[in-house]
């Protein structure tokens, strides 16, 4: 049963058409791939479904879980049981990780989050998650904070160039976690083996879903276009 429905989407910003007719379904606990180059639109995807500020779909419809998502603001969607972590990961001056990580927590404690994101907790717990840490630290912490929050659905996007990524076992890890507490995952990246971590995949080119299926046939026509 689909959790989040996109129908027939379209984004435009400064009059250029980044996204168009995009038609996407995540089911409940599925693990679902949005493969794509750099530029594709999949960070502007994940962007409309969590109700960005300045991401207002000129066409289309999104629902999830039942719920219309037309007005509803990110804070609505997070209660809803979404949640996003971001290319550039956060940065509070002045909280530490354990707080951070204790926010509108349903999840593991913090300790415990953080281990599973391959941090040591008595080396974070009560550091402050400002620019101390490296962008590869706040990324982990983030994902820790996924597995704290226990989303419905995770949007998981890509970082930016620049920070490091957990390893491929690590993402593989996180992602079963969060499926576990009962939570579906959209997963943005560039990287082929991630996305065949996935359940299914779907291959975004030129702002349009070119294929939604195997991963592998997504992969495969993903690595064809790079030719």
């Amino acid at each position: 049963m689909p959790n989040l429905v996109v129908e027939g989407l379209a984004y435009r910003a400064d009059s250029r058409t980044i996204l168009e007719r995009i038609d996407l379904d995540v089911r409940e606990n599925e693990i679902h791939a949005l493969l794509g180059a750099n530029g594709a639109g999949k960070t502007t995807l994940a962007r409309i479904v969590m109700g960005c500020a300045g991401y207002v779909p000129a066409a289309g419809a999104l629902r999830f879980g039942g719920h219309d998502l037309a007005g509803l603001a990110m804070h609505e969607r997070a209660r809803l049981g979404i949640a996003l972590t971001w290319q550039e990961p956060a940065r509070f001056e002045g909280l530490p990780v354990h707080r951070y990580l204790s926010l509108n927590a349903r999840g593991p404690a913090p300790s415990e989050c953080l281990r599973r994101a391959g941090l040591a907790p008595e080396a974070f717990l009560h550091r402050a998650l400002d620019k101390s840490l490296s962008g590869g630290e706040r990324k982990r912490i983030e994902l820790a904070s996924m597995l704290a929050l226990q989303p419905r659905l995770a949007l998981l996007d890509e970082p930016a160039a620049g920070i490091d990524m957990p390893s491929l076992e690590e993402i593989e890890r996180l992602i079963i976690d969060l499926r576990r507490a009962g939570g579906a995952v959209l997963l943005a990246t560039h990287v082929e083996p991630v996305a065949r971590i996935a359940d299914r995949a779907s291959y975004l080119c030129g702002g349009r879903i070119a294929f939604t299926g195997d991963p592998a046939a997504a992969a495969a026509r993903y690595r064809e276009r790079a030719r």
